[in-house]
Protein backbone atom coordinates (compact mmCIF):
# COMPACT_ATOMS: atom_id res chain seq x y z
CA UNK A 1 0.00 0.00 0.00
CA UNK A 2 1.67 3.36 -0.31
CA UNK A 3 0.28 6.27 1.71
CA UNK A 4 0.37 9.96 0.28
CA UNK A 5 1.44 11.89 3.45
CA UNK A 6 0.99 15.45 4.42
CA UNK A 7 -2.50 15.52 2.32
CA UNK A 8 -4.96 17.58 3.86
CA UNK A 9 -7.32 15.36 5.89
CA UNK A 10 -10.43 14.94 4.28
CA UNK A 11 -13.78 16.32 5.05
CA UNK A 12 -16.95 14.35 5.66
CA UNK A 13 -18.23 14.83 1.87
CA UNK A 14 -14.54 14.28 0.71
CA UNK A 15 -13.44 10.68 0.31
CA UNK A 16 -10.69 9.06 2.50
CA UNK A 17 -7.39 8.53 1.36
CA UNK A 18 -5.49 5.56 2.18
CA UNK A 19 -3.37 6.82 5.14
CA UNK A 20 -7.11 7.84 6.54
CA UNK A 21 -7.66 4.53 6.18
CA UNK A 22 -4.94 2.70 8.03
CA UNK A 23 -5.58 5.33 10.53
CA UNK A 24 -9.12 4.70 11.12
CA UNK A 25 -8.08 0.43 10.93
CA UNK A 26 -5.34 0.99 13.42
CA UNK A 27 -7.61 2.52 16.13
CA UNK A 28 -10.87 0.41 15.80
CA UNK A 29 -9.76 -2.46 17.93
CA UNK A 30 -5.83 -1.79 18.43
CA UNK A 31 -5.29 1.67 19.94
CA UNK A 32 -2.42 1.50 21.94
CA UNK A 33 -2.42 2.60 25.85
CA UNK A 34 0.95 4.47 26.63
CA UNK A 35 1.62 7.85 27.07
CA UNK A 36 2.03 8.33 23.10
CA UNK A 37 -0.61 6.31 21.42
CA UNK A 38 -0.62 8.73 18.11
CA UNK A 39 3.20 8.23 18.22
CA UNK A 40 2.37 4.44 17.95
CA UNK A 41 -0.12 4.33 15.68
CA UNK A 42 2.28 6.61 13.28
CA UNK A 43 4.70 4.08 13.70
CA UNK A 44 2.32 1.77 12.44
CA UNK A 45 0.82 3.73 9.50
CA UNK A 46 3.97 5.07 8.64
CA UNK A 47 2.97 8.62 9.65
CA UNK A 48 4.58 11.23 11.73
CA UNK A 49 2.76 11.58 15.51
CA UNK A 50 1.93 15.28 14.41
CA UNK A 51 -0.12 13.69 11.35
CA UNK A 52 -1.95 10.84 12.89
CA UNK A 53 -3.32 13.43 15.71
CA UNK A 54 -4.29 16.18 12.88
CA UNK A 55 -5.92 13.48 10.57
CA UNK A 56 -7.69 12.06 13.88
CA UNK A 57 -9.19 15.59 14.96
CA UNK A 58 -9.88 16.59 11.36
CA UNK A 59 -11.60 13.33 10.85
CA UNK A 60 -13.82 13.36 14.53
CA UNK A 61 -14.80 17.69 13.70
CA UNK A 62 -16.01 16.29 10.30
CA UNK A 63 -18.29 13.58 12.25
CA UNK A 64 -16.16 10.61 10.55
CA UNK A 65 -15.23 9.58 13.55
CA UNK A 66 -18.23 9.85 16.05
CA UNK A 67 -16.41 8.51 19.30
CA UNK A 68 -12.91 8.01 20.71
CA UNK A 69 -12.88 5.72 23.82
CA UNK A 70 -12.77 2.40 25.48
CA UNK A 71 -15.48 0.03 25.59
CA UNK A 72 -15.43 -1.66 28.87
CA UNK A 73 -17.73 -5.20 30.02
CA UNK A 74 -19.11 -3.37 32.59
CA UNK A 75 -20.63 -6.60 34.43
CA UNK A 76 -16.67 -8.03 34.64
CA UNK A 77 -16.23 -4.77 36.89
CA UNK A 78 -19.07 -5.23 39.23
CA UNK A 79 -21.56 -2.75 37.58
CA UNK A 80 -25.03 -3.32 36.23
CA UNK A 81 -26.88 -2.22 33.17
CA UNK A 82 -30.69 -2.19 31.86
CA UNK A 83 -32.13 -0.89 28.84
CA UNK A 84 -34.79 1.13 29.49
CA UNK A 85 -38.24 2.13 27.06
CA UNK A 86 -39.82 5.63 27.83
CA UNK A 87 -42.97 6.60 27.11
CA UNK A 88 -42.65 10.90 26.29
CA UNK A 89 -45.07 13.48 25.23
CA UNK A 90 -43.90 15.48 21.91
CA UNK A 91 -44.36 18.71 24.40
CA UNK A 92 -41.61 16.95 27.27
CA UNK A 93 -38.92 14.92 24.90
CA UNK A 94 -36.08 17.76 25.02
CA UNK A 95 -36.80 18.16 28.60
CA UNK A 96 -36.99 14.30 29.17
CA UNK A 97 -33.81 13.91 27.39
CA UNK A 98 -31.75 16.85 29.20
CA UNK A 99 -32.44 14.79 32.42
CA UNK A 100 -31.58 11.73 30.94
CA UNK A 101 -28.16 13.04 29.55
CA UNK A 102 -27.00 14.50 33.16
CA UNK A 103 -26.54 11.13 34.08
CA UNK A 104 -22.83 9.26 33.34
CA UNK A 105 -24.11 5.99 33.31
CA UNK A 106 -26.31 6.65 30.34
CA UNK A 107 -24.52 5.35 27.09
CA UNK A 108 -26.95 5.88 24.54
CA UNK A 109 -30.23 7.43 24.03
CA UNK A 110 -32.47 7.18 20.92
CA UNK A 111 -35.71 8.37 19.95
CA UNK A 112 -37.83 5.81 18.31
CA UNK A 113 -41.19 5.47 16.13
CA UNK A 114 -42.81 3.76 18.61
CA UNK A 115 -45.32 4.08 21.41
CA UNK A 116 -42.06 4.22 23.62
CA UNK A 117 -40.56 6.88 21.90
CA UNK A 118 -37.33 7.14 24.20
CA UNK A 119 -35.12 4.22 24.76
CA UNK A 120 -31.90 4.50 26.72
CA UNK A 121 -29.03 2.23 28.27
CA UNK A 122 -28.42 2.70 31.69
CA UNK A 123 -25.15 1.22 33.83
CA UNK A 124 -24.95 1.93 37.51
CA UNK A 125 -22.77 0.50 40.02
CA UNK A 126 -25.57 -1.63 41.34
CA UNK A 127 -29.03 -2.52 40.99
CA UNK A 128 -29.96 0.05 44.11
CA UNK A 129 -28.31 2.56 42.39
CA UNK A 130 -29.79 2.02 39.03
CA UNK A 131 -33.45 1.65 40.23
CA UNK A 132 -32.20 5.19 42.28
CA UNK A 133 -31.35 6.46 38.98
CA UNK A 134 -34.72 6.22 37.18
CA UNK A 135 -36.33 7.12 40.00
CA UNK A 136 -34.65 10.57 39.83
CA UNK A 137 -35.25 10.54 35.53
CA UNK A 138 -39.01 9.83 36.62
CA UNK A 139 -39.63 12.73 39.26
CA UNK A 140 -37.90 15.32 37.19
CA UNK A 141 -39.45 14.58 34.16
CA UNK A 142 -42.88 14.25 32.59
CA UNK A 143 -42.66 11.23 31.41
CA UNK A 144 -45.29 8.53 31.30
CA UNK A 145 -43.57 5.26 31.93
CA UNK A 146 -40.52 3.51 32.11
CA UNK A 147 -39.83 0.26 31.63
CA UNK A 148 -36.65 -1.16 33.11
CA UNK A 149 -35.53 -4.28 30.59
CA UNK A 150 -32.64 -5.87 31.75
CA UNK A 151 -30.73 -8.73 29.78
CA UNK A 152 -31.58 -11.76 30.04
CA UNK A 153 -28.52 -13.48 28.06
CA UNK A 154 -25.44 -10.87 27.05
CA UNK A 155 -24.32 -11.34 23.12
CA UNK A 156 -21.51 -9.34 22.42
CA UNK A 157 -20.27 -9.20 18.94
CA UNK A 158 -16.58 -7.43 18.12
CA UNK A 159 -16.98 -5.80 15.00
CA UNK A 160 -14.54 -3.80 13.14
CA UNK A 161 -14.84 -1.75 9.97
CA UNK A 162 -12.05 -2.84 7.30
CA UNK A 163 -11.45 0.67 5.08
Amino acid sequence: MTITKNQKPKTKNQPLDELDRAILNEIQSHFPIGSRPYAEVGERVGASEEEVLARVMAMAEAGIIRRLGANFTSRKLGYTSTLCAARVTPESLDHFVAVVNRYPGVTHNYLRRHRYNVWFTLIAESEERLNQILEEISGASEVLEILSLPAQEVFKIKVDFQL
